[in-house]
C-alpha cells in the first residue's frame, strides 16, 4: 500500500527546505484506519468505538529510492465491536486529532467483525516521494 503526502506535510517539507520555516520532528506517529479514505486535504471517515484507537508506528526504514516503509509490525487492538469495512489508512502526528502526514488506500478492504484484528505486517506500508 503506497502513501501519498498530505497537503499539510507537502507545505511544511517545502517551507523547510526553502528555510521558510523549521519541521518539527513529531514525538511518535500514529496509524489511524479509514471506512471512507481521506484525500490529502484530510477528509475521511475514521474508524471510531469498538476499542479502535489510533495505533503508535514510530519504526520505519531509511529513505532510498524516494520510498520508505514500515520496519515493525503495526498491531491493532482487537475489535470488540464491528468497524465497518476499512479502506484505507493514514499516519499522524497526534493520538487523536493532529495533523495528517500521508495517506493510502489499503490494496484489499477489510470489513472488520467483533474480535477481529487488524495488522500491518513489515513492509506493508510504503511511503514514497518522487
Amino acid at each position: 500500500m503506497a502513501g501519498s503526502f498530505s497537503n499539510y506535510l507537502e507545505n511544511a517539507v517545502l517551507d523547510h527546505v526553502l528555510k521558510v520555516a523549521a519541521l518539527t520532528v513529531p514525538t511518535n506517529l500514529y496509524v489511524a484506519l479509514y471506512t471512507v479514505a481521506p484525500t490529502d486535504a484530510g477528509g475521511g471517515t475514521e474508524v471510531t468505538g469498538g476499542s479502535y484507537a489510533r495505533k503508535v508506528a514510530n519504526a520505519w526504514t531509511t529513505a532510498s529510492g524516494g520510498a520508505a516503509e514500515n520496519s515493525a509490525a503495526i498491531t491493532f487492538a482487537t475489535a470488540t465491536a464491528g468497524w465497518g469495512t476499512v479502506v484505507a489508512f493514514a499516519v499522524f502526528d497526534a493520538i487523536t486529532a493532529g495533523n495528517m502526514l500521508f495517506h493510502g488506500t489499503l490494496a484489499a478492504n477489510k470489513t472488520v467483525l467483533t474480535d477481529d484484528a487488524v495488522e500491518f505486517a513489515i513492509g506493508a506500508i510504503d511511503v514514497t516521494l518522487d
